[in-house]
């Protein structure tokens, strides 16, 4: 591993680079805060990637490329005097000394979860006037739920045992299937959104990331159903004529690869 010295070495030579890139590259000197935010998104999406991936090579490309845009969004501030890197730098760091004061203070914590309430509590002193105020309104609904139940818990709105939540869970199946009886759609999806939002809940306390769970269920779908179409173009068939029977055939086949 690289030293500390080391590490501020190419911190301070990709801060070089971009103050050129700036200064002499059209495509960089015409980027605004506005035009690099959905590329951002779109590198964090790609981190998260080769995250579930396991993939430390990708992992370690895609950091760069947060990095970068950090730093770019950094460069552009400081063209305007309102903050530069330093700035960024220094307001994360006061945030995390005052936010840990179990390790910066007096104050004792036996748990992480007594570090989630105090990490809550702390932001209301702050000035927050809801504890939900710093879940994003443009994140997905699955990620903002599961931000939403971490959240409320850490100020202690929360069931106290996972049978609770899933008897709630149940609850909620029975409230959709009766609306599903009666054919009111309007009803149904307010109640599956319901069904979806306890799902959320009872896989925090199963210790699972839904979101996680969902793309990796999503990736293995995605490599069973590519091996489907795999086969049945090697028999020449097309998808739309084969019969289910068929082509669980191969469903099956994939499963156990």
């Amino acid at each position: 591993m690289n030293s500390r010295k080391d590490q501020l070495n190419a911190f301070d030579r990709l801060l070089t680079i971009m103050d050129e890139l700036r200064e002499q590259c059209p495509w960089d000197k015409k980027q605004t805060l506005q035009s690099l935010r959905h590329l951002t998104i779109e590198e964090t999406y790609e981190l998260g990637d080769a995250i579930l991936d396991n993939n430390l090579e990708e992992v370690k490309k895609e950091l760069g490329d947060l990095l970068l845009h950090i730093v770019f969004y950094a460069k552009i501030g400081s063209e305007t005097n309102d903050f530069d890197i330093a700035d960024v730098a220094n307001e994360i760091c006061e945030k995390l000394i005052n936010r840990h004061p179990h390790i910066y203070g007096d104050v004792k914590v036996s748990n992480e979860e007594d570090v989630k309430r105090n990490w809550e509590n702390l932001k209301l002193k702050e000035g927050k006037e809801s504890v939900l105020e710093g879940v994003p309104k443009s994140l997905p609904a699955l990620v903002k739920a599961s931000r939403i139940q971490d959240k409320v818990a850490g100020v202690g709105f929360d069931w106290e045992e996972p049978h609770q939540v899933f008897e709630k869970l149940k609850e909620e199946l029975e409230e959709l299937q009766h609306e599903i009886n009666v054919r009111n759609q309007e009803n149904i999806e307010s109640e599956f959104g319901d069904v979806l939002f306890s799902m959320i809940n009872y896989a925090r306390f199963l210790n699972v990331n839904p979101e996680n769970a969902l793309e990796r269920t999503n990736k293995k779908f995605i490599k069973r159903f590519q091996y489907l179409e795999k086969k049945a173009k090697e028999k020449n068939k097309s998808l739309k004529d084969m019969t289910l029977a068929e082509m669980d055939i191969f469903w099956e086949e994939a499963k156990k690869l």
